[in-house]
C-alpha cells in the first residue's frame, strides 16, 4: 500500500460511508485560551465521540468497508485502548462478531468496555508477540478480518473525516494540529487539510518522555518506541510503515513537550472550558502552552483526540500537600 491511494477522496468517502453512525462533533473555543497562547484556537472536539475517541471514525469505516462475505466472519484487533471499543461497537453496528485481543494487563474497565459493546475478548501476556500469536490464532480460528489500530488506509481515511468537518466549519485555518503516537490520526489530519488548503502547517505535538515520532523524523527511519514514560497513554505506540511516510511528506514538524505541560494545559481546559479530555488529547494544546514555536496571531485548529480518563486518578489531585 502506498500512500499515493491515499487521498482527500478517499476521506469523503469514508465521511459518507460513516455519517449515520460517527457523530459530527462541534468545534468550540476558549477566550482565555487565546490570551494566554496569543492566537485564536478552535477545538475539534472528539471527546464528544462515540467511545470517547477519534478512534471510532477510523474502526467505523473500516468495519463498513467490508463486502457483505468478509464482514460475516467478523473483524479482528489486538489492543487495550480505545480502538478495541471502537471496533467492537462498530461491528455491533454492523451486526458481526469483533474478536479483540487484549493484553491481561488492560484495565478492567476497558474489558469491560469491549465487552459491553459485544466483542468478544481473548486475553493474552502483555507483550507485543504474545499479542500478535494470539491474534493470528483467533484469525485462523474465525476467519476475520484483522484491522490494525493505525496502519490501515481505511482507518486512517476515517480519522481524516475530523479534519475535513473542522476544516468546513473554519475554512481559513493556517495551522492544524494533532498529537502523535501510531500516527492514524496525524495521517489522516494532514491528507485532508493540505488537499483541502495547500498551504496550511499541520504540526503534531508529541509527550518528551515518548519521542519516537519526532526521532524518527529527524533521522528518516522509524524509530522504535521503547520504554517510553508519559502520562498520555493513547500515544505509546511506534508509526506504521504507511504512517510514517504520509507524515513525512505532509507534516511540517514534531514538537515535544513537557509532562507539566501536559498536565498544565489539561487542567486549563478542564477548568475554563468546562469539557473533560484526556492527557494525550491536551498534547497538541501543551505546545502552545509552553510556546515551543512562535504561532502568535494565527488561527489554529487543534484535534482533541479524546476524553477517556480515570476520574479517580487525575494527574492534578496529589498536587496539594
Amino acid at each position: 500500500m502506498t500512500t499515493m491511494s491515499l487521498s482527500l477522496e478517499r476521506i469523503k468517502e469514508a465521511a459518507r460511508r460513516i455519517e449515520l453512525y460517527a457523530h459530527r462533533t462541534p468545534v468550540l473555543t476558549c477566550s482565555s485560551l487565546d490570551k494566554v497562547v496569543g492566537a485564536q484556537v478552535f477545538f475539534k472536539c472528539e471527546n464528544f465521540q462515540k467511545v470517547g475517541a477519534f478512534k471510532f471514525r477510523g474502526a467505523c469505516n473500516a468495519v463498513f468497508s467490508l463486502s457483505d462475505q468478509e464482514a460475516a466472519k467478523g473483524v479482528a484487533t489486538h489492543s487495550s485502548g480505545n480502538h478495541a471499543q471502537a471496533l467492537a461497537l462498530a461491528a455491533r453496528m454492523r451486526g458481526v462478531p469483533a474478536y479483540i485481543v487484549m493484553p491481561s494487563t488492560a484495565p478492567s474497565v476497558k474489558k469491560a468496555g469491549v465487552l459491553g459493546y459485544g466483542g468478544e475478548v481473548t486475553l493474552c501476556e502483555p507483550t507485543l508477540a504474545a499479542r500478535e500469536a494470539t491474534l493470528a490464532e483467533v484469525v485462523a480460528r474465525t476467519g476475520a478480518t484483522v484491522v490494525h489500530p493505525y496502519n490501515d488506509e481505511r482507518v486512517i481515511a476515517g480519522q481524516g473525516t475530523a479534519a475535513m468537518e473542522l476544516l468546513e466549519e473554519v475554512p481559513d485555518l493556517d495551522v492544524i494540529m494533532a498529537p502523535v503516537g501510531g500516527g492514524g490520526l496525524l495521517s489522516g489530519t494532514a491528507i485532508a487539510s493540505t488537499a483541502i488548503r495547500p498551504r496550511i502547517r499541520v504540526i503534531a505535538g508529541e509527550p518528551e518522555g515518548a519521542d519516537d515520532a519526532y526521532r524518527s523524523l529527524a533521522t528518516g527511519i522509524i524509530q522504535p518506541s521503547l520504554s517510553p514514560k508519559t502520562i498520555a497513554d493513547g500515544l505509546l505506540t511506534s508509526l506504521g510503515s504507511i504512517t510514517f511516510p504520509i507524515i513525512r511528506e505532509r507534516v511540517e514538524r514534531i514538537v515535544t513537550v513537557s509532562e507539566a505541560g501536559i498536565v498544565e494545559a489539561m487542567r486549563f481546559i478542564w477548568e475554563r472550558m468546562k469539557i473533560v479530555i484526556e492527557p494525550s488529547a491536551a498534547v497538541p494544546a501543551a505546545v502552545l502552552w509552553e510556546g515551543k514555536i512562535d504561532l502568535t496571531g494565527l488561527k489554529i485548529g487543534i484535534i482533541l483526540s479524546g476524553g477517556n480518563v480515570d476520574l479517580g486518578n487525575l494527574p492534578w489531585m496529589n498536587d496539594k500537600p
